[in-house]
């Protein structure tokens, strides 16, 4: 039996200020610089947590999606640092051009990432793994050859997302490793109900949530995350071409240990925008209730929401949040 009986928590539309949540610090590694050399430095401060075969756990996009993580800057990771390290997906739940491996394999081609293997990991089938102290599975299916990797880089495209409120490591991870139609569809529905995306709000945080548990358990201390915090729609990569117009400006790149520090980070710098330039991501992260997400990884063990914000671009001082957001430039400009 993989599904409990549970009661989805709540206030996932509600933002937590810093100066009241409780526990540990984190450090979460910053710069400013959107670049390959800033990807190739920020990889630097939590490179040491990965070792043997790494799995770099990238969302590829749909064709021409023009706000994914650029491909040179991908490229000239792997080149300089993973040498040993594939790019890793899975099959979409939804229907589009990548909902079979055929189409999938042709999508990655149009959107050129050509220069590494990139392992479809549900291509030849799927594997379940166990889900420690949860409330809505005990296992979750994820695509079959994720058990072959030795450690798991979670590089993520930080921006909205329509259901999930935003995307960060911990979407990337729980939907992203999930198989395309057992794990995610654990994940999107509920057993017997004929829609197959009956689950939103707390609830589908909290699925999603436990799925990136299970991943990043099995895979213990060889896990690391990085969000890219550039062309921030408040649509997700999925939607590709028809991802929402891009209104928050660019910020950097951050870099962490710990999923829920990182993610947490790339909230707080959100909500510490000029109300004009975090309106649409401050609005479609809490009309989905997606602040769930934070505050059920922190129920669950997962890590801390307090953290140290350590700027690389400047000796490794610790700085502010409103030094994070200072002297932003629009999106476009």
């Amino acid at each position: 039996m993989t599904e409990k009986k549970a009661v989805p928590g709540t206030g996932g539309d509600q933002y937590l200020p810093y100066e009241n949540r409780t526990g540990g610090e984190s450090v979460v590694f910053f710069t400013r610089d959107l670049s390959a050399a800033g990807l190739v430095k920020i990889y630097g401060y939590i490179q040491d947590a990965l070792k043997g075969r790494v799995a770099v756990k990238l969302h590829t996009g749909e064709k021409n999606g023009p706000n994914i993580i650029p491909r040179d800057w991908v490229k000239e990771l792997l080149e300089q640092k993973l040498s040993e390290g594939v790019i890793i997906e899975t099959n979409s739940y939804y229907e589009g051009d990548r909902d079979t491996t055929k189409k999938h394999r042709e999508t990655l081609k149009v959107n050129g990432w050509t220069f590494s293997p990139v392992d479809i990991m549900d291509a030849e089938g799927t594997a379940f793994i166990p889900v420690k102290d949860g409330k809505w599975f005990t296992e979750i299916s994820v695509g079959k050859t994720l058990p072959e990797y030795d450690s798991l880089l979670a590089l993520t495209h930080f921006k909205g997302h329509t259901l999930g409120g935003f995307g960060g490591s911990n979407k990337n991870i729980g939907i992203g490793c999930a198989d395309g139609k057992v794990g995610k569809g654990m994940i999107h529905s509920t057993p017997g109900q004929e829609n197959p995306w009956d689950i939103s709000g707390e609830e589908f945080m909290e699925r999603m949530t436990e799925s990136t548990k299970a991943v990043i358990d099995y895979f213990g201390k060889n896990t690391a995350y990085i969000n890219v915090m550039r062309n921030m729609s408040v649509s997700c990569d999925c939607e590709g071409i028809l991802a929402e117009p891009v209104v928050t400006p660019n910020v950097g790149i951050l870099a962490s240990l710990d999923i829920l520090a990182l993610d947490q980070a790339c909230v707080d710098i959100i909500y510490a925008m000029k109300e004009e330039e975090r309106h649409a991501l401050v609005e479609r992260m809490q009309t989905r209730h997606g602040l769930r997400q934070l505050s059920y990884m922190k129920e669950l063990g997962m890590g801390n929401d307090r953290y140290k914000l350590i700027d690389t671009d400047h000796d490794g001082q610790v700085m502010e949040l409103s030094e994070a957001v200072r002297d932003l430039e629009p999106f476009g400009e």
